[in-house]
């Protein structure tokens, strides 16, 4: 799934990890930040779209994928509604976590931008070509920008994303990192297995399924899925088995 790279910048020389941090954490956003988003479409070995042809014919390969919006994300009419599938994995949890944190739908103003649809105000070394760069609307909600700033500044740190805080018009462009993202996903879900454990729990007079998955730090569908309950009705004595620990 990888093509041919067009190297549009040139002048900086490629480290060992494209995850290893060079500036301290910030959304300011600099040339040191472009720098490090172009050494990983270089390490990837990502092909600077031109056209919207070309666009086409990546989403025709699966290099690219659509973007759509769901109950958590909002996709502007953009007119390239398409991006890495690493990037969309990024949306689509990004999205349900912002959403469950504030409330609001995720809203994305910009995917891939070939260079002939390049705005006139857009950096000659974007990456948004490559498939691997987002813009997000900025809230006008302080509690929303500040849980993802929060939230943006921790991936940053991870070496799994550049963000920057851009203020004409008001939004924030973020540059995914396919590779590194996947496998933090990937330690993420392992972590989230390892963490998990199964106990019995002896159902005591007066225990509903919501005070037990309260008690244990599960949830009621879990309880269900995990003893093959139908409904909500249990009784005293019953052994159940209980996800905890997680």
């Amino acid at each position: 799934m990888r093509s041919a790279i067009i190297i549009l910048a040139s002048g900086f020389a490629l480290s060992s990890s494209a995850s290893s941090p060079v500036q301290a954490q910030s959304l300011n956003g600099s040339r040191a930040s472009v720098d490090i988003q172009n050494r990983v479409a270089q390490e990837h070995e990502f092909t600077f779209t031109t056209t919207t042809a070309q666009v086409k014919r990546f989403v025709s390969a699966g290099y690219l994928v659509p973007v759509r919006s769901s109950a958590d994300v909002f996709v502007k009419q953009i007119s390239h509604p398409y991006a890495r599938p690493e990037v969309a994995l990024f949306i689509e949890r990004l999205g349900r976590q912002y959403r469950a944190a504030c409330g609001e739908q995720l809203v994305i103003t910009s995917l891939t931008r070939p260079i002939n649809r390049q705005p006139r105000n857009a950096s000659a070394r974007s990456v948004h070509p490559t498939g691997m760069a987002m813009d997000v609307r900025r809230s006008s909600n302080r509690g929303c920008r500040s849980w993802l700033e929060k939230v943006l500044l921790r991936l940053e740190g991870a070496g799994v994303i550049e963000a920057t805080r851009e203020r004409r018009p008001p939004h924030y462009h973020i540059a995914v990192f396919p590779s590194q993202y996947a496998e933090y996903v990937d330690r993420k879900l392992a972590g989230e297995v390892e963490e998990t454990r199964l106990a019995e729990y002896r159902v005591r007079s007066g225990d509903s399924l919501w005070s037990i998955a309260e008690r244990h730090g599960t949830s009621i569908s879990d309880l269900r899925s995990v003893n093959d309950l139908r409904g909500s009705r249990i009784y005293a004595g019953q052994v159940l088995t209980v996800p905890t620990g997680r």
